[in-house]
């Protein structure tokens, strides 16, 4: 695991490039700090829902019931954030993590697809899939209570956020919101939920022994040293070919914490700071709904339904010639999520105390500029085009191996 010594060096570097690059709200940070230095000093009151009372206990009761209804699965999650977006369009984060979500949906549907099944086991993608699906649950779990809290305010023009502990939410993410009701300061918002939801779930999942296998699983670290991990936000263009091109970034390693962070901040400063990129994903968002497969948004070289040749292929020959299919090939099996998984049944309870435990937390809560090389249009393709290779070689010694035998 990584240590706290990279881990503090990688975070003052990020801190130095930010302020190189273009470091933002630098004194609402501090005052963020300074509040969260004099609640931590501070001992929490207890927050137990059975003590709450009135239109309090019926405003907690009614945001439970709805989380809970929306966190069925991926799709389900995916679309709550974009419908609460489309009615609080202050709340940055709602986008952002919409479009997060439809990455994690289809890294799911990946392992049912045309590709990754045919280099892993069924128990190495039973294994990824829950990992994936928990971090998936876990922070919509925190995050939605926190939106909808934040839209019951606004509907009652006064704050409403005492209510916030009374779902698990971090001292660290009430304080945030108290400011947001006096700032409205989008970006500082989604910074701090980016900031809020990986410490969440860094214990939770990524350091939880249950899922050290997948951690440590082959795929897992060739995913990171061969940089396969891109997080890509589809949007309209009406000058390139295919129209709809793929901005985002490559994730070094989700094993730091403080590169999940940067991953954050980077998607934001791309998704609201390119304005062809945040119209053309309103665009494709809004005439696409999220099923989990990447026919969602490259219908020329993904399929959602899986077509008879298929199953019955052995040995993989590539099919791809760069951005399109070669001649007669056939597309790539993308199935959507329903296809691919079932719902799964959450009965653990996140557990865990609240992550932060110093006023140190607001250090991260800076923005930066978005990269110049933001279209990973002909990055993914490449990817893609090695991943095809990888699966034909892999299919290939496979092949031999049982005619030898």
């Amino acid at each position: 695991m990584w240590n706290s010594v990279y881990e503090g060096w990688l975070a003052l570097c990020k801190r130095v490039r930010a302020r190189v690059s273009g470091f933002s709200n630098a004194s609402e940070i501090r005052e963020i700090s300074r509040c969260l230095h004099e609640r931590l000093k501070k001992t929490p009151l207890p927050a137990d829902p059975s003590l709450l009372k009135g239109a309090d206990r019926a405003l907690y009761d009614r945001i439970l019931s709805e989380t809970r209804r929306q966190n069925r699965n991926n799709v389900t999650r995916t679309t709550a954030y974009w419908e609460i977006f489309q009615r609080a369009p202050e709340l940055h984060w709602a986008l952002l993590a919409h479009m997060v979500s439809r990455n994690g949906g289809y890294n799911m549907t990946d392992l049912r697809g045309d590709l990754l099944p045919r280099m892993m086991e069924g128990r190495e993608a039973e294994q990824f899939f829950q990992f994936l699906e928990r971090a998936n649950f876990l922070i919509f779990g925190d995050a939605y209570p926190q939106l909808l809290l934040y839209e019951a305010s606004r509907d009652a023009g006064k704050p409403l956020f005492h209510l916030l502990p009374y779902f698990g939410v971090s001292q660290f993410m009430s304080i945030v919101w108290e400011r947001f009701w006096e700032t409205n300061d989008s970006e500082l918002l989604t910074m701090a939920l980016v900031v809020n939801e990986q410490n969440y779930i860094e214990h939770r999942v990524v350091r939880n022994p249950k899922y050290l296998p997948v951690m440590n699983s082959f795929e897992f670290k060739a995913q990171t040293i061969l940089n396969l991990t891109q997080v890509v936000f589809p949007y309209q263009s009406p000058y390139d070919k295919p129209k709809v091109q793929l901005a985002g970034v490559t994730v070094a390693t989700f094993l730091s914490l403080t590169e999940r962070i940067d991953t954050g901040r980077r998607l934001y400063a791309i998704l609201f700071g390119k304005p062809e990129v945040y119209d053309g994903v309103l665009k494709w968002a809004e005439r696409t709904p999220h099923t989990a497969s990447r026919a969602d948004y490259w219908p020329h070289l993904y399929t959602p339904k899986r077509q008879e040749q298929e199953q019955s292929e052995q040995r993989y020959s590539p099919r791809l010639n760069g951005l399109f299919l070669k001649k007669g090939a056939l597309p790539l099996h993308s199935p959507p999520l329903g296809d691919a998984w079932p719902d799964v049944e959450n009965p653990e309870p996140p557990g865990g105390h609240d992550w932060c435990r110093s006023a140190d937390a607001a250090k991260e809560l800076y923005g930066t500029r978005p990269g110049k090389n933001f279209n990973l249009t002909a990055a993914c393709a490449k990817t893609l085009a090695m991943i095809e290779k990888a699966v034909a070689a892999e299919t290939w010694w496979d092949g031999n191996k049982q005619s030898r035998e």
